[in-house]
């Protein structure tokens, strides 16, 4: 579904991805790990196109996606959460919601079928009940899974969710990774997540790409990568 061909991203003298190719399949969750710095969040912009990459190409199934705008890339079915909850604090849950309802996707949808898709996304991520509370009032828990229903509320393909776990607590982090897992299972979304939590990112995924000083390293599925000596030398030996 998603094809990505020897990008290249240079910041001066600094490379932070040096000719870097995957791909995607549909219904797929495929991690990213590898240490601070390298590389992981650049390669998701050069996706997503909040920066352009100095080389390389990004297809979703046969459609560029290189050059072109964020809400452009949304549009066409790939959103993305970041590092930092983004919610909009001084509105509701459901307001919130329905922003990508109304404006995260290229279909043209009436106001009521707006709403019906907020509401749908809503329930998905079990927080329908706190749909008129503020989300400055939610935990941060609460604000990633709001920030899930919105996205789901653009009606995606793929979905790219940045350290989305960073900051929880384990029965936290459990409870959003089966979230993830059914944005797979019941909504055939493919799933593309950055994370530095081990324990969850190899018990979810389907397969996990490894970035090291920008370069890919290695790729293969969470068996193979706890056992790859470049990955254990590179990022998990310094795991405790």
């Amino acid at each position: 579904m998603l094809e990505v061909s020897g990008i290249r991203k240079t910041y001066g003298n600094l490379t932070a991805v040096d000719d870097v190719s995957f791909e995607i399949g549909t219904g797929e969750i495929v991690g990213l790990i590898g240490p601070n710095g390298a590389g992981k969040t650049t390669l998701f912009n050069t996706i997503t196109g909040i920066n352009d990459p100095d080389e390389g190409t990004v297809l979703l199934g046969s459609e560029p996606l290189t050059g072109k705008r964020p809400n452009e890339i949304c549009h066409r079915g790939v959103v993305r959460t970041f590092q930092v909850v983004r919610t909009f604090q001084d509105s509701t849950v459901f307001e919130n919601v329905l922003t990508g309802a109304v404006f995260g996707t290229g279909e043209s949808r009436s106001m009521a079928e707006a709403r019906e898709a907020a509401h749908d996304a809503l329930s998905f991520v079990g927080m329908e009940a706190e749909a008129d509370t503020e989300a400055s009032e939610l935990t941060i828990a609460d604000q990633k899974h709001i920030e899930l229903a919105r996205g789901l509320a653009c009606d995606p393909d793929l979905m790219m969710l940045d350290e989305i776990g960073s900051g929880l607590t384990p029965a936290e982090l459990s409870e959003l990774t089966d979230t993830i897992e059914r944005l797979r299972d019941d909504r055939d979304v493919s799933v593309f997540w950055i994370e530095h939590v081990m324990d969850a990112i190899l018990g979810s995924t389907d397969r996990v790409l490894v970035l090291n000083e920008g370069q890919l390293i290695a790729e293969g599925t969470p068996e193979e990568i706890e056992t790859d000596e470049r990955v254990a030398e590179a990022y998990l030996g310094g795991v405790t």
